[in-house]
């Protein structure tokens, strides 16, 4: 039995990011393929009505103008892209999106789409994310919206904004989730060959991409060796000792390098194992703990719930099919 397709209009303009607009539409047009249940019809419009200049090089046709839409909209959804610091000050676009948020289900943004939706007062009041390399402008651009650089997506009643790029595809997933149930979103990222499907709460990098590589050698030889060995003693004193520093100096230098303390890394490093875990084995909480250098679930529970704002049962349930069910597919 088919249903009422869910009208998806996918707003663009010039110097696009390209995946911003792709990765979403793969993600609502690969849910009708694989359910009849879980239909949905995408539009891509733009103003003015013609092909489209994305970041890429790679044209795209936009199947409307947005005079041309026509109709209730279930899902709005503005992408983003460099263009969006002109787009911005389009008059007639920020106008169309104030009007025509009025009649849809849910408005969502994928990274500085964010721009868009705050220049036409969507976000007031509101939390919301961005790209994390726009979100201290967004911030001061927009003082009446409280950005988060955080997250991989933000709800915000019937407001959704994403961090950048791929980040789209989450915020799709979790769009599909949030119509149609967990297993269709599931059974969408493993046709998409996705390597899990992230929920909002993740952070947007992992401590391997949030700090940059020291430039002294021992440093950077230390970085692998946290990362290889996340249940040792990785206190200040033992850290410097390795090398050959005294606990302040090396504190000293380790934030000059590096943006955080050595305490902050090392809790960064260990959530990271601790998420790869939960992400791919069926270990009890306490020997996710115990392997990620927590020592107990307790504190696991606590750094989970103050660094990304979700219990490890939580993260684990959202973020991956049971191990059963994952044989079965």
């Amino acid at each position: 039995m088919t249903t009422t397709p869910r009208k998806v209009v996918i707003v663009a303009y010039h110097d696009v990011q390209t995946l911003d607009v792709i990765g979403p539409a793969e993600v609502f047009t690969t849910a009708g393929r694989l359910s009849t249940a879980a239909t949905y019809e995408v539009e891509l419009v733009a103003r003015p009505r013609g092909p489209i200049r994305t970041s890429s090089g790679i044209p795209l046709l936009p199947r409307r103008a947005l005079s041309e839409v026509k109709g209730p909209i279930d899902t709005l959804l503005v992408a983003g892209g460099v263009g969006v610091y002109e787009a911005v000050h389009d008059r007639e676009l920020v106008a169309w999106l104030r009007r025509r948020a009025r009649g849809c289900r849910r408005v969502t943004s994928v990274c500085t789409g964010a721009y868009l939706l705050a220049a036409a007062g969507l976000l007031d009041g509101k939390r919301a994310t961005t790209h994390w390399a726009s979100a201290e402008n967004l911030a001061e651009r927009f003082p009446n919206v409280t950005v988060d650089a955080d997250p991989i997506f933000i709800r915000d009643g019937d407001v959704w904004t994403s961090a950048g790029v791929a980040a789209g595809i989450d915020l799709a997933l979790a769009l599909v989730e949030d119509d149609h149930g967990p297993r269709v979103a599931r059974e969408i990222a493993r046709w998409l060959v996705l390597f899990l499907q992230r929920a909002g709460g993740q952070a947007q990098f992992s401590v391997q991409l949030a700090a940059q590589a020291a430039e002294r050698h021992p440093l950077r030889d230390l970085q692998a060796w946290i990362a290889d060995h996340p249940r040792a003693d990785l206190s200040v004193p033992t850290l410097a000792a390795r090398c050959a520093m005294s606990p302040r100096h090396f504190s000293r230098v380790f934030a000059q390098e590096l943006g955080c303390t050595p305490a902050v890394y090392v809790e960064r490093t260990r959530l990271d194992v601790a998420r790869r875990l939960l992400e791919s084995t069926d270990k009890s909480l306490d020997e996710v703990a115990d392997a990620a250098g927590f020592g107990t679930a307790a504190t696991l529970y606590r750094v989970f719930q103050r660094a990304l704002r979700v219990s490890p049962g939580a993260y684990r349930r959202h973020f991956v099919a049971p191990l059963a069910e994952r044989k079965r597919a």
